[in-house]
């Protein structure tokens, strides 16, 4: 037998034997799913709001479901480039904010915020982001809820958990 052919079969089974636990190429690791996973339950749970999935709010947006989805990215930087189809606009800051700060919503009052809302207090309002470890979607969240609204959903996922399922995006030219 050549060295070629020797050498092949043992180049994949090292290949292979990378791709347990271990290998920092196989992706996260389960400690940092964990850790994330733990983050985004406690966070759901303190701000009192439901999750849903790309597939969730597709198949809503399929069914014509009434509702009302929120980018709250930066609306040039993200917005403007990609957003899910019927998404409106609203900046929401990467850390917790407690209290109001018209300096991180762009300048936006809370009564802005409820005014975009809209007075039907149990309409279902969809908030999103990034990805998982981005938390605008989680300030956009609980501010809905600490102004009333009872369906207030999460987006953990995303504009990339959307079009990594390979659903159709907007951009404004």
């Amino acid at each position: 037998m050549s060295m070629k052919k020797l050498v092949a079969p043992l180049v994949l089974l090292a290949a292979l034997g990378l791709a347990g636990c271990n290998n920092p190429f196989a992706g996260p690791s389960e400690v940092d799913l964990e850790a994330k996973a733990v983050k985004l339950a406690r966070d759901t749970a303190k701000g009192g709001y439901e999750l849903l999935t790309v597939a969730e709010l597709k198949k809503w947006q399929d069914e014509g479901k009434a509702m009302l989805i929120v980018d709250t990215m930066p609306f040039e930087d993200s917005y403007k480039k990609n957003h899910i189809p019927d998404a409106v606009q609203f900046l929401f800051p990467i850390p917790d904010m407690p209290e109001w700060k018209m300096t991180e919503t762009g300048d936006k009052s809370e009564q802005d915020f409820e005014k975009l809302l809209g007075p039907d207090k149990d309409r279902p309002l969809v908030f999103y982001c990034g990805f998982v470890k981005c938390t605008r979607s989680h300030n956009g969240a609980v501010w809905a809820r600490k102004l009333g609204y009872s369906k207030v959903y999460r987006l953990p996922g995303g504009i990339v958990a959307w079009k990594e399922a390979g659903y159709p995006v907007k951009s404004i030219n």
